[in-house]
């Protein structure tokens, strides 16, 4: 597990400017946010599917069913929006406003997430979860992958996503003072308007551990 640098206001500007590059996340994304406008609700049978769409374009892989299956994933991730949504953070909340007792039920809604069937012979799997989790509440919290979390974590249960959060949270805070301005008025100097540092920051640790494989030790 490594020590992280944290990123300051240059070397964010930096990374969202790199990765601005990869035009896929941006058009997926778009889709996603189409088909389930005004807001994504997984208890709708489309909204579900639109889901599973976008995840296997951020890279998941999750097998489509064929004819005459059950809808497992369909399944799966109702029953989990039946148990979870409540708990889920307000739309509206940023990163770095997470409290402790919404980081707790984070890291509840994760480690379900994580084990929901979601094919015949799969759950969805950590990586998978963040990044739907992130779907649902990109203002509020980060996805990830294997090697962010090992690296950032040195694991990838519920007590490691919301410590991914909450360190998160504090580089957010940070940046926020930093510039000394509110959330979506840094996105508009960063160049990346209408975009959270929840999103922004992500960008920054893909490039770092993921694309990278750094092993920062500052």
């Amino acid at each position: 597990m490594s020590r992280a640098v944290k990123p300051d206001l240059e070397t964010l500007r930096a990374a969202v400017f790199e990765f601005g590059g990869y035009a896929q996340p941006d058009r997926s994304w778009a889709a996603l946010a189409e088909a389930t406008a005004p807001a994504i609700d997984l208890a709708v049978p489309a909204h579900r599917d639109a889901m599973h769409v976008w995840l296997n374009a951020w890279g998941c892989r999750i097998r489509k069913r064929r004819e005459g299956e059950p809808d497992v994933f369909g399944q799966g991730i109702g029953d989990w929006w039946s148990r979870w949504h409540a708990t889920l953070p307000s739309v509206d909340t940023w990163m770095a406003d997470l409290t402790d007792e919404q980081l707790d039920g984070l890291a509840e809604c994760f480690a379900d997430l994580v084990a929901a069937r979601v094919a015949p012979t799969r759950s969805l799997g950590p990586t998978a979860a963040s990044k739907m989790l992130f779907a649902l509440r990109p203002n509020t919290v980060m996805p990830w992958d294997e090697m962010i979390a090992q690296r950032l974590h040195g694991a990838r249960d519920g007590v490691a996503y919301a410590n991914h959060q909450r360190l998160g949270g504090q580089w957010a805070r940070d940046l926020l003072a930093e510039a000394g301005m509110a959330e979506p008025a840094l996105a508009d100097l960063l160049g990346r308007p209408g975009r959270s540092l929840a999103k922004m920051i992500d960008e920054y640790c893909y490039l770092v551990f993921t694309r990278d494989g750094a092993v920062t030790t500052g």
